[in-house]
């Protein structure tokens, strides 16, 4: 029930919305899928988001159609970017049908950010889990403390260029980020990650470049990257 047939797409809006799986059936779906997760700039990244998702799949393809056996389907992992033109939710929306798959969900819960689940683009999406019942599946304390280091260095790094810090909330999707990951990873066993851009293109400064923290706890590693 992972896959829907080839050229079908699950419907969208209040219909699909009733039919996503939450809760122990969606951490039980879980654990049966191929965790594939998309990093990249937000609706201000100014590129076609149809060519920068061909490209991907491109690179994609050798990869999952050599690893992966059947058993397993993929799952394209989202993590509650609103719809927008541009940007990583018009990424996954246009790579999942490039790659004929479905989306899976992981949201930060309300009392972290309350629009964070009102706004998630929920097209082609079969399951959603919350932020904290990944938590169980990782040593937070750990990740946490690596987070607040690399975030201290990039904000000593800002003011000594006369910048401002960044803003808070880097922190809490920083968390989403990695915590998503190394909670695939335990899950499933196995994991597949891919950037919308070079790595040596992604801004020391944004999400995404919190990575790099994910790699150095070994949450994940190099051989996981496409």
């Amino acid at each position: 029930f992972l896959r829907p047939p080839t050229g079908m797409i699950s419907p969208t809006g209040p219909t699909a919305a009733a039919a996503i799986l939450t809760g122990s059936a969606a951490m039980t779906a879980f654990k049966g899928i191929h965790p594939l997760i998309i990093e990249g700039m937000g609706a201000y990244d100014p590129r076609d988001p149809s060519r920068v998702a061909s490209r991907v799949a491109s690179a994609l393809k050798p990869r999952l159609d050599s690893r992966l056996d059947g058993t397993k389907p993929v799952l394209l992992i989202t993590q509650g970017d609103p719809l927008a033109e541009r940007g990583i939710s018009a990424i996954t929306r246009a790579l999942a049908t490039e790659l004929n798959v479905q989306r899976g969900l992981v949201v930060l819960d309300a009392e972290v950010a309350d629009y964070h689940t009102r706004d998630a683009d929920r097209e082609n999406t079969i399951l959603e889990l919350k932020y904290s019942e990944l938590l169980e599946y990782v040593d937070e304390e750990r990740i946490e403390a690596a987070v607040d280091e690399a975030l201290g260095r990039k904000n000593n790094d800002r003011l000594g260029r006369g910048e401002k810090e960044l803003a808070r909330y880097y922190k809490d999707f920083a968390m989403l980020q990695e915590v998503t990951k190394a909670a695939s990873k335990t899950l499933t066993g196995e994991i597949t990650i891919a950037h919308t851009q070079p790595k040596e293109e992604i801004s020391e400064f944004s999400v995404t470049s919190f990575y790099k923290v994910g790699l150095d706890l070994e949450l994940y590693k190099e051989e996981d990257f496409v």
